[in-house]
């Protein structure tokens, strides 16, 4: 929908002062930018699904949602959601697929996405691809989620969020397939940090194919790599039980 549109401004990684501030960025070919309603404020006013849209900007697909009042609006397309499907959002809002609650409404096992961390400025968590967070308990005032990444953590039940898991779920299975496709999509060459002179990178230098020489990997900026990198004085920390899992099996 064109009103839903504007053009997607191009800035290659670079800050206010034209400096690189973002590696690995230019070259991306033109794209529209959606404006999806994260917050789903329109509240028990139904709606119906009038398309199914490719996103170029989010790894799943959008829904077009035509409301009973007339407007319209792109929310993320949940898996199984169908064209002519009936959605609506608010507090007396059924658990059914697409529709937006307050997750203390929500039947505790149901698999949600687009998570309010604080109510009212809309979904933040688990709005990519595939993703969906379980409600596995209620706790007073906090509800206790599972997110897709092994962590669980407490989040406001007067949060909203949406019913169902992402659709495009064989994403991770797809392949770019060739350097020409990775340059349409924004993404500069990445040269191996080993491969760098010492002044450009902590693992540059050393004669020959040698190593990093160091005990733990580190950023070009020379910050640790690996291991538990997390601020420890972040201030959700005192809201996650249990942490993630990394891909190595250590906690981040």
């Amino acid at each position: 929908m064109k009103r839903l549109k504007t053009i997607k401004k191009k800035h290659s990684g670079r800050d206010a002062s034209g400096q690189v501030a973002v590696r690995h960025q230019g070259g991306q070919h033109k794209r529209f930018l959606r404006q999806i309603d994260f917050k789903r404020d329109k509240f028990d006013i139904k709606g119906k699904v009038v398309a199914i849209e490719y996103d170029p900007n989010r790894t799943c697909d959008i829904a077009l949602v035509q409301y009973a009042d007339g407007d319209k609006r792109y929310i993320l397309a949940p898996e199984g959601i169908k064209v002519n499907a009936k959605i609506v959002s608010g507090k007396k809002a059924d658990a059914k697929l697409g529709n937006a609650l307050p997750m203390s409404e929500i039947p505790v096992g149901a698999i949600i996405h687009n998570i309010e961390l604080t109510p009212g400025k809309g979904g933040q968590m688990a709005r990519s691809a595939g993703t969906g967070a379980i409600l596995s308990a209620k706790e007073g005032e906090f509800v206790h989620l599972k997110l897709p990444s092994g962590e669980l953590r407490k989040v406001l039940a007067r949060g909203f969020a949406t019913i169902g898991q992402l659709g495009n779920i064989d994403l991770k299975n797809e392949q770019i397939g060739k350097a020409g496709r990775a340059r349409n999509m924004g993404r500069r060459p990445t040269v191996r940090g080993v491969a760098q002179n010492p002044r450009s990178h902590p693992h540059g230098g050393g004669e020959g194919r040698s190593g990093i020489g160091m005990s733990s990997p580190k950023t070009y900026a020379g910050r640790k790599a690996v291991g538990k990198t997390r601020n420890k004085k972040k201030y959700s920390n005192k809201h996650i039980m249990q942490r993630r899992k990394s891909k190595t099996g250590a906690s981040s």
